[in-house]
């Protein structure tokens, strides 16, 4: 799987971009560890995508994680977690091992999107259908969970 992109068994793809109005709610980001080679938009003032392997580079500033779903998930939020300064979008599997080792447990505060979200193909369009799952956006950090407090994302949010 691509890393910064999502996979979905009926979309014949794995690379999938945050929605640029999720992005520019949030503030700016200082890094984007699993950023996609290509991208109709920035989503962080420097960029690691899978040709750099941004697990294994230096992390600093307000990281944004928009990690690969799936068994890689729990990796991106763990080096997030241990980072301690950022927000990642996630797929709000709640009773997953990897939502409680990583998020339950080590964030500060999550907020529920509500609905679903569309999610962009790299040339910038909206996908024609929504994510399919719920997501959440996950805060490390006490200045992350006042940018989800003040956002204006609908949802529901939940210090931790």
């Amino acid at each position: 799987m691509a890393i910064g992109s999502h996979h979905s068994a009926n979309a014949g793809k794995d690379e999938w971009l945050t929605p640029p109005g999720i992005l520019q709610a949030l503030g700016a980001f200082d890094l984007d560890p699993c950023s996609p080679v290509n991208r109709p938009w920035p989503t962080a003032r420097e960029h690691y995508t899978i040709l750099d392997n941004g697990l294994k580079k230096p992390w600093f500033g307000r990281v944004w994680c928009n990690p690969p779903y799936g068994s890689a998930t729990g990796i991106w939020l763990g080096r997030l977690a241990d980072h301690g300064n950022g927000i990642a979008l996630i797929f709000a599997r709640t009773e997953t091992e990897m939502f409680f080792s990583q998020v339950w447990t080590r964030a500060q505060a999550v907020l529920f999107i509500q609905g679903r979200l569309y999610f962009h193909h790299v040339t910038g369009e909206q996908a024609a259908a929504n994510s399919g799952a719920p997501s959440v956006l996950v805060a490390y950090g006490s200045a992350n969970v006042e940018t989800l407090e003040r956002c204006r994302i609908p949802g529901k949010l939940v210090k931790l």
